[in-house]
């Protein structure tokens, strides 16, 4: 197993799931991760969500990480998507369906970034709810890279409208 690094980029990662054994393919993902020596420095609670844009379809157990690795944001979004194909999530699924793990990047420590595949912050991060539940559970003060405080965009967003439900750690608990 590769030894984690605590050098490199410090990296908000979001992780969902609304099949199968939901708890255990976010167990999975991190599981994952720390394989590949990327240090899992903190886990979010798990939040329970309902889904967005299709709504047909299971609730999602969600949570984030914050993570360090020397990996650069494509290197670190090829090593999710490898780790969603291994853990059985297949690409080419319905877009915003079910599936059995999601990874995402939702930040980084630096900044702003968007080529062809990528874009930090995640282009949907401070419309949904769900995905600003686990990096402010994290670290409250997080920053978006305009320098706005993550937990206004958090605030800003209606309760009703996109509920977010904390599980219990006896419930459901990361590590």
């Amino acid at each position: 197993m590769p030894v984690a690094d605590a050098a490199g980029h410090a990296y908000w990662v979001g992780l969902g799931s609304n099949l199968g054994d939901r708890g255990a393919a976010l167990q999975g993902a991190l599981d994952a991760l720390r394989a590949e020596g990327v240090c899992v420095e903190a886990v979010s609670p798990v939040f329970e969500t309902a889904p967005q844009d299709l709504v047909d379809q299971p609730a999602f157990l969600n949570a984030a990480a914050r993570v360090r690795t020397r990996l650069d944001p494509r290197g670190l979004l090829a090593l999710l998507k490898r780790i969603e194909r291994t853990l059985g999530r297949v690409p080419e699924g319905v877009r915003f369906g079910p599936r059995p793990i999601d990874a995402d990047i939702l930040l980084w420590d630096g900044g702003a970034w968007r080529d062809e595949a990528l874009e930090i912050p995640h282009p949907r991060l401070v419309r949904r709810r769900f995905a600003m539940a686990g990096p402010l559970a994290v670290d409250p003060g997080v920053p978006l890279p305009d320098g706005g405080p993550l937990a206004d965009a958090f605030a800003a967003i209606d309760a009703a409208s996109q509920p977010v439900r904390r599980l219990p750690a006896t419930e459901a608990s990361l590590h």
